[in-house]
């Protein structure tokens, strides 16, 4: 069994990887090609399950933080109230693109180019907002044990070889003359 830093380590490359899949599709345009259906869907599965569980994560540290610090001064209560805007944004960016996957499985190749607009908003959304940030990170570094972060992260066997599985279908679905991400 790998790590924890490096399970979460394959878990951000995967969900990177896959929001570059995407991307680089939606850059072709699907144009009502019914191969880009089964792969948006798939792209959008991977995101919304590892998504749910990034925003989890940041639900648990969030609290852990406010756990161990004990008196929250005005950094503090600066960082988590970040730490609640994250969160809140990216739950209301999340809406939109779930719904325009669903409208996806539905419609098919007729839902095609919302939900590339949909997927292209939510994408910029992830690329602006999302990852480490700094006054949250570096109080986890100060506060948390090991098994501090074992908790928060939350990776079972189970839950990776179902990120495995979602990943797989993305990589089979990927439509022809659709580029490879390089990292």
């Amino acid at each position: 069994m790998t790590n924890l830093m490096e399970r979460i380590g394959n878990e951000r490359r995967r969900l990177r990887s896959v929001r570059l899949r995407m991307a680089a599709a939606i850059e072709v345009q699907a144009n009502g090609n019914e191969a880009f259906v089964p792969f948006y869907i798939a792209a959008a599965d991977y995101i919304d399950a590892t998504m749910q569980r990034v925003h989890e994560q940041d639900i648990k540290m969030g609290q852990m933080i406010t756990d161990r610090v004990g008196e929250l001064d005005d950094q503090i209560r600066q960082a988590l109230g970040e730490l609640d805007a994250r969160l809140a944004g990216a739950k209301v960016q999340l809406e939109p693109f779930l719904a325009a996957r669903d409208d996806l499985r539905e419609r098919g190749s007729e839902a095609l180019k919302g939900f590339e607009q949909a997927a292209q908003t939510y994408s910029d959304f992830i690329v602006a907002n999302m990852g480490h940030h700094g006054a949250t990170n570096d109080l986890s570094v100060k506060l948390f044990t090991p098994d501090d972060w074992e908790y928060m992260a939350g990776i079972s066997d189970e839950q990776s070889a179902h990120d495995e599985q979602l990943f797989n279908r993305v990589v089979a679905t990927m439509p022809e003359g659709v580029a490879e991400p390089t990292d």
